[in-house]
């Protein structure tokens, strides 16, 4: 219940663009945090985990295929809200300067303890999971875009399935 008392507060006193720069930074961080496990589980050879190349590359390339969406998600609003073009590039680079962090964390992490690997892996999809659903979705079906947003969406899925069929 305190979660849910501190999220409303945080709500009522941030807006919109401020919430949606912070979602977008905390769900960037797993994601660099997938990336850098898949690669360190890659480099250490971790026993059980067959991953190969194409693998490790088409999760970096599926997530920074998805940042280019994200990115403008992020920078419209802020230039709705008229703040400068230069402005709204600097919040985008500020929420994703913690996907590298997070890449070499996750690196580091799997490469120094192989035994956190399955758990590591599944905190990055809870937590990309979470955001999408909490923030991203409710906030696209909003102000009328919601066909556009739901066939956004669809593409989006599309585009990752054939990623993951002719990469992976």
């Amino acid at each position: 219940m305190k979660l849910k008392a501190v999220l409303f507060i945080i709500k009522k006193k941030l807006s919109k663009s401020a919430l949606l720069f912070l979602a977008i930074t905390i769900h960037n961080f797993p994601e660099g945090l997938a990336i850098g496990v898949t690669f360190g589980a890659l480099a250490s050879q971790v026993p059980n985990v067959d991953i190969s190349i194409m693998a490790a590359i088409s999760l970096a390339l599926g997530i920074g295929l998805q940042n280019i969406p994200e990115g403008a998600a992020l920078s419209l609003p802020i230039r709705a809200e008229g703040k400068s073009r230069a402005k709204a590039f600097s919040y985008r680079a500020m929420s994703a300067i913690v996907e590298p962090i997070g890449a070499v964390s996750g690196a580091a992490f799997v490469m120094s303890m192989t035994n956190i690997l399955p758990y590591t892996l599944a905190f990055a999809a809870g937590a990309m999971i979470f955001v999408v659903v909490e923030e991203l979705i409710p906030e696209s079906q909003s102000g009328g875009n919601s066909d556009s947003a739901t066939l956004g969406l669809l593409l989006g899925f599309v585009v990752m399935m054939i990623l993951d069929v002719t990469l992976g």
